[in-house]
């Protein structure tokens, strides 16, 4: 269950702490102008399977996510609505992201409201020290805002609508002609600091296309930023001139930092931060990779390891999104293909970094293939025949041959592969597919030596056969409930306990990911179960996306 910033985060707030730094991961805080839909939870879900994989390599991990509840768009929704901003955030908050965090299995260590007092102090704070330090001047602005981003656009970032209306690239809706008197951080004067922290962190942006794009916009020339605003009273005020709010996203970008207690807890702030990712996707990538860390330099604070910029979730050609009216359901997949179908299918099928279209034919041909007839069958085979042939007692392998060598160099090698794919490169598909590479060279083993042939002999010979067999299969099925684990936690909780490997080893996210392909750690005479089917055949239903 996700943790929701209470006696949870605390207890693991002083679990993260003394001896190590803590592997500091978030995901942006999500806007609640409406509820979550699968874009909020692509994001989320791979959060939460990179630091599950990083928890089972035994490194100290922090979870962030959130939401963000100030600005004109949530002023203006919750007004239609018929509630006060604060009334509008709390209903969404408790009724709709919370829920669904919990639904999909989010292990998060922390979820910050930017309406928290422990947020809104420390923003307040931030920003008086860069006034302080003659950061923020006074000044004015007249240019196109597009509500829905929060923020102002070049005309490079304007399309023509019906009638020569401007509207915003990525709303695909009108923007509104501002002209304030704003307070203004000097952000023109980091363009060549930013740039010369980008040479020498090359791996600072991710993927190497959204590198090149922040690159290529910051040696364009930056121009300041305005940060306060003073047409609406739905934020949270400049400490110097309460007439004024703080810009959003500088009040957002702020909750990185503050849920970790910058401001209120010295000493843990240092020993987490500074955030290892930010997992963001690629529309507000340069608030994160320009903005975020000129606001850090500005302040003399350590910057982020890593921006990773996935790409969109596609529907018949168009960003999946509310606005767009292609802003489907998490519920409405879950419902029909279960929770770790969900979990695993948007992380295998799509490279995360680059845009993926979302079909339902897709996602029922992928479950059918690989889940319930790779995953599933070869784990219910298994044990059926360790129940039939063994009575369930897991044999010992005395009869090793090159097919068993094999496959246990096979399964090294794919440990290695997955590690660094998911744990260091946030590869995700790439990691997957090879964990699905190794169970079809397992079903290939077992359809290769044919056990079921070799049961009807009865000799000591075939039995010592057999037993190396099912004991093969069984130790190799050991390795990929350890290894889906952080993809597939309750799945892979079923399958340990069908192995008998919870009694044997202990409890499954204990099981170091890296010291997976060990072979041969599943004992025997451990008691092998023939459980539920992991993955059930699915009903047919009409629908298409």
């Amino acid at each position: 269950m996700a943790a929701t910033g209470s006696e949870e985060t605390a207890e693991r707030a002083v679990g993260a702490g003394a001896d190590a730094p803590a592997f500091y991961v978030t995901t942006p805080i999500y806007y609640v102008n409406d509820a979550p839909h699968l874009g909020h939870a692509y994001t989320t879900v791979a959060g939460d399977v990179l630091t599950r994989w990083h928890r089972q390599r035994g490194e100290k991990v922090w979870y962030l996510t959130g939401t963000d509840e100030h600005g004109q768009k949530i002023m203006r929704t919750a007004e239609a609505n018929g509630l006060s901003p604060q009334e509008w955030c709390d209903k969404l908050v408790e009724e709709s992201w919370k829920p669904l965090w919990e639904h999909l299995e989010i292990a998060n260590d922390d979820f910050i409201r930017t309406t928290e007092p422990r947020h809104t102090q420390r923003v307040q704070e931030f920003v008086q020290d860069l006034y302080d330090k003659g950061e923020i001047y006074q000044g004015g602005y007249e240019g196109p805002y597009c509500v829905g981003c929060e923020a102002y656009k070049t005309p490079a970032e304007l399309i023509d609508g019906d009638g020569g209306v401007r509207l915003c690239s990525i709303h695909k809706r009108p923007v509104e002609m501002l002209k304030e008197e704003n307070y203004f951080f000097r952000l023109s004067s980091y363009g060549p600091r930013l740039l010369e922290f980008y040479e020498a962190n090359p791996d600072f942006i991710q993927p190497a296309s959204a590198r090149n794009e922040v690159v290529q916009f910051v040696r364009q020339g930056l121009q300041d930023l305005s940060i306060s605003r003073s047409t609406f009273d739905w934020g949270i005020p400049i400490p110097w001139d309460p007439k004024h709010v703080i810009y959003v996203w500088v009040d957002a970008l702020l909750n990185y930092a503050t849920a970790v207690g910058y401001g209120s807890e010295p000493e843990r702030f240092s020993k987490v931060w500074p955030a290892d990712v930010h997992l963001v996707g690629k529309d507000i990538l340069r608030f994160h990779a320009v903005i975020w860390p000129a606001m850090l330099m500005a302040n003399g604070l350590p910057l982020p390891g890593k921006v990773f910029a996935h790409g969109w979730l596609m529907v018949g050609g168009e960003k999946m999104s509310k606005s767009n009216l292609t802003g489907i359901s998490p519920q409405q997949l879950t419902g029909h293909f279960g929770v770790e179908a969900y979990r695993w299918y948007f992380l295998r099928a799509i490279a995360f970094g680059q845009d993926g279209s979302f079909s339902w034919e897709d996602f029922s041909a992928r479950y059918t293939s690989e889940l319930a007839n790779d995953f599933g069958n070869l784990a219910s085979r298994v044990a059926a025949m360790v129940v039939k042939y063994f009575d369930g007692a897991l044999p010992e392998a005395t009869a090793v041959g090159d097919a068993e060598r094999a496959l246990a160099a096979s399964l090294s090698a794919a440990v290695t592969d997955a590690d660094t794919r998911i744990g260091d490169e946030l590869d995700f598909a790439g990691g997957i597919a090879a964990v699905f590479d190794f169970i079809k060279q397992v079903n290939g083993y077992l359809t290769e030596q044919a056990p079921w042939k070799v049961a009807k002999d009865d000799s000591a010979q075939a039995r010592a056969r057999l037993a190396t067999i099912l004991y093969t299969a069984a130790e190799a099925l050991r390795a990929v409930a350890v290894l889906l684990n952080p993809v597939l936690p309750e799945t892979c909780g079923k399958l340990w306990d069908s192995l008998g490997a919870q009694d044997a080893l202990g409890a499954l996210s204990d099981q170091p990911v890296r010291q997976a392909g060990r072979w041969g750690q599943l004992p025997a005479g451990a008691t092998v179960t023939k459980g539920a089917v992991l993955f059930p055949r699915l009903e047919e239903e009409g629908k298409t996306a």
